[in-house]
């Protein structure tokens, strides 16, 4: 059996960041739930989840210290993935609270859903891919994951699925080494599983494992 490669979860104490861990856990990773900049130093890959509010999540990962250890995590070079809030942390800002900077890690800005659709999108819906990725390797078509966000990242090169809500919405992103989900994987059943275990099995690749 491959050995479980350590996947750093930020725990920067806000929300339920523990469903992320064990979601990572049942996608066969050594998942740790930590605000250790070491440990995270040390994992093969890091995991930036997030619920809530965006500038309160600014605050929170700032306040804990972990604004800059994601950031230096994002530019090593091993496998980030961003879910929910922790993918709209990564860009610049956000409409939900003008004049919070985020991290920059991904150029542009997060805006409300389209009008005339209900906020937050709290549903199952399909993802529609753009362009390919490791990440959605063997996954069903169509494949179904859960919602649950009333803002959107802006339209761009980086993204890879999208959705439909009232009009196409990003549903995921990527950028070299920078992924994330507007979805939640760990409450998305199988399909969800198995986009974590790719992620999983980039951070073995990456750790040379197995």
């Amino acid at each position: 059996m491959s050995e479980a490669p350590l996947v750093a979860v930020l725990d920067y104490g806000i929300g339920n960041l523990r469903s992320a861990q064990k979601g990572l856990e049942r996608a066969g990773a050594d998942a740790r739930l930590t605000d250790d900049p070491a440990l995270v130093a040390d994992a093969a890959a890091v995991v930036l989840p997030g619920v809530g509010a965006f500038g309160r999540c600014m605050e929170a990962l700032w306040g804990s210290g972990l604004g800059d250890v994601a950031i230096d995590a994002a530019g090593s070079g091993r496998p980030f993935l961003g879910i929910c809030v922790g993918m709209q942390l990564l860009y610049d800002g956000s409409e939900e609270t003008p004049g919070v900077a985020g991290l920059g890690i991904l150029p542009g800005q997060v805006r409300w859903l389209p009008e005339g659709v209900k906020r937050p999108q709290m549903q199952w819906n399909i993802l529609e891919m753009v362009r390919p990725s490791s990440l959605f390797a063997g996954l069903p078509d169509p494949a179904w994951v859960y919602f649950v966000h009333s803002f959107a990242a802006e339209d761009s090169d980086s993204t890879v699925a999208r959705c439909d809500y009232g009009g196409p919405v990003v549903a995921a992103v990527e950028r070299d080494n920078v992924a994330a989900t507007q979805f939640h994987p760990e409450k998305s059943g199988s399909t969800g599983i198995a986009l974590l275990a790719n992620f999983v099995e980039r951070a073995r690749v990456s750790a040379g494992v197995g």
